[in-house]
């Protein structure tokens, strides 16, 4: 294989951004829960209130998980949240 044989291919790669946002939402949510757990903090109770008043006080610093969830829009990740438990 020469240099530039891999960027060459006769194939398409299609790429769903929707699909994409999710998982990165998924993981970041995964993230910081268990930071939230781990600090002993109740996850559930500590995420509805950031993503209710937009607080980020409402989550820890701990392993930078206020960083990461500021990364995101709160709406997208209630709209993933619903589109999860309607599909369920």
């Amino acid at each position: 294989m020469e240099d530039g044989d891999y960027m060459r291919s006769e194939t398409t790669h299609l790429f769903n951004v929707e699909e994409i946002n999710a998982a990165v939402i998924d993981k970041i949510l995964n993230e910081v829960y268990d930071s939230l757990e781990e600090r002993g903090y109740n996850p559930i109770n500590q995420l509805v209130g950031y993503l209710m008043s937009g607080d980020p006080g409402y989550i820890s610093s701990h392993k930078e998980a206020r960083n990461k969830i500021m990364k995101l829009d709160r709406t997208e990740i209630i709209e993933l949240m619903v589109r999860n438990y309607i599909s369920k």
